[in-house]
């Protein structure tokens, strides 16, 4: 009864491996099954030229909350950077007290030339000498004057001193009111002309920018840039004394036309900007962007991008750490 108990167990058991190894055999393919639809599900995708792109289907779209607008034609004045300068205030202020100091004294070196010269031709109380150096003195006034009225010229430009009140202007600045900016474009640019404006940002920050009103040219060089230098007048939220800042003066002539592509939809890797446009119903590209030009709503590209093209506005951002998860560089 014991032996045929055991010879029980053991036909089950072989024939339990017989049963295990036969239907191994005839379903192969179902073991690999979840690895293939892993594969099928990537989203990152290659085209025959190695091109990368992202494919996603209505679902994974919907999932990821992805949200596309059409890029909206615009068109721009032409522009030019520019590197410049919150200019220091304090030595135009200590120029324009020292043209009232020296106005004083010729007026009063003035009066009293003529007062001795009068003396002197009325036969009174007033030599030859006494006329002489009250003219002497007289002469040395103006001189200064005009030596004040040249280094005033010389801080702001003919251009810019003949049309300001200088007096009412340093007041502003000194009041933190209002900032006067040297912009200087680079040698190797080629400007014709004056511009006719510029909008002003921070050099830590290009997103946030202010119009400024064109002053004139400066009348000295940069010793570092060594190109044409320019003078803007900043009135609204004017940037302290001291602070480098970045221009885009602007140039007569027809505007340029482009695209406005909205500052949400760009996302950043290593320092380069990007965005995800939409090339098919379930097909993304990623493309670089040289941003130049920023505008209130985004930046303003001339090139590589059409109007009405679809772009990616909400979850670029998560498309881009899809995309280097797939190409195994994390994101």
């Amino acid at each position: 009864m014991k032996q045929t108990l055991i010879g029980i167990i053991v036909g089950l058991l072989i024939g339990g491996a017989v049963v295990w190894t036969y239907e191994q055999r005839q379903h192969p393919a179902e073991k690999e099954k979840p690895k293939e639809q892993h594969k099928e599900a990537s989203i990152v995708q290659h085209g025959t030229n190695g091109d990368t792109f992202l494919k996603l289907t209505k679902e994974v779209r919907e999932h990821m909350g992805l949200k596309t607008e059409p890029l909206e034609r615009a068109e721009l004045s032409p522009e030019i950077k520019a590197y410049g300068k919150v200019q220091d205030p304090t030595p135009l202020a200590t120029l324009l007290i020292d043209q009232t100091t020296a106005k004083a004294s010729l007026d009063a070196s003035s009066k009293e030339y003529e007062r001795v010269k009068q003396l002197f031709a009325a036969g009174q109380n007033a030599s030859a000498r006494a006329v002489e150096a009250a003219e002497a003195m007289m002469k040395k006034d103006r001189i200064q004057l005009d030596a004040i009225q040249s280094r005033l010229a010389l801080a702001m430009g003919p251009e810019a001193a003949s049309k300001l009140e200088l007096p009412k202007l340093v007041e502003s600045l000194l009041q933190l009111k209002a900032a006067l900016v040297r912009m200087d474009v680079p040698l190797t640019e080629k400007l014709t002309g004056h511009p006719a404006g510029a909008r002003i940002a921070s050099a830590a920050s290009q997103e946030t920018f202010t119009d400024a009103t064109y002053l004139g040219a400066s009348a000295s060089a940069d010793p570092q840039f060594q190109g044409q230098g320019f003078l803007f007048l900043v009135q609204t939220n004017p940037p302290p004394p001291g602070s480098s800042v970045i221009g885009w003066l602007k140039l007569p002539g027809e505007p340029d036309t482009g695209v406005v592509v909205p500052r949400e939809a760009i996302v950043r890797h290593e320092g380069e900007a990007f965005i995800y446009v939409q090339e098919g119903e379930d097909i993304f590209v990623r493309k670089e962007l040289e941003l130049e030009h920023p505008l209130g709503n985004g930046w303003f590209i001339e090139k590589g991008l059409k109007a009405k093209q679809s772009i990616v506005v909400q979850g670029a951002q998560q498309l881009l750490s899809e995309e280097f998860k797939g190409e195994g560089g994390g994101d």
